[in-house]
């Protein structure tokens, strides 16, 4: 079973991420589970949503106390802690960032993979929400299935047609990757 943690904030589409990443696996033929953990939290406040996948039945119905991977919509939640608790080693952290420098100061060396994506500007780019709200979670999951390869790109576009209705702007390369793991 490979377990995925999502941290961002009310409103960045973090609990809608990890349903479409679940669609994604899903479409795949995997077993999948999505729930968001929150409260009476507001737009900006810290929120976390869960992923899990197997290629058998899931029986488990708790939050996801140590993920294999961690999907950080704002990388400010880095520097207040509680992102990488109990990431098991080696696991990876996909975050929306602008410099990799100013994401990943406090947990370089850390044992984990770490990617950074400006995935702000790619929502900008695409329209992705509104110029003043971007929507980061559609770029973010294809940092996630480039950066891990546990899901195929094209099963992630699909699952966001069929998740989230929107009208496509042309077609840019996505390439993003570059051999230091900048997404």
């Amino acid at each position: 079973m490979v377990e995925i943690r999502f941290h961002g904030r009310g409103g960045q589409g973090a609990v809608i991420g990890s349903e479409v990443l679940a669609r994604a696996f899903f479409n795949e033929g995997r077993y999948v589970q999505s729930f968001p953990a929150f409260g009476v939290e507001r737009r900006g406040a810290p929120i976390m949503a869960f992923c899990r996948v197997d290629d058998s039945h899931i029986n488990l119905r708790n939050q996801i106390y140590e993920p294999d991977h961690v999907v950080v919509l704002d990388a400010a939640l880095i520097e207040t802690g509680g992102v990488t608790q109990g990431l098991k080693k080696g696991g990876s952290i996909v975050a929306n960032c602008r410099q990799e420098s100013d994401c990943f100061s406090e947990i370089v060396g850390s044992g984990y993979q770490l990617y950074g994506v400006d995935a702000l500007s790619i929502a900008r780019d695409f329209r992705l929400g509104s110029p003043s709200n971007p929507i980061v979670n559609t770029s973010i999951l294809g940092a996630f299935a480039r950066a891990t390869g546990l899901v195929k790109i094209e099963s992630v576009e699909r699952a966001i047609g069929e998740y989230i209705p929107f009208k496509m702007p042309p077609a840019q390369p996505m390439n993003r990757l570059s051999e230091n793991n900048r997404l």
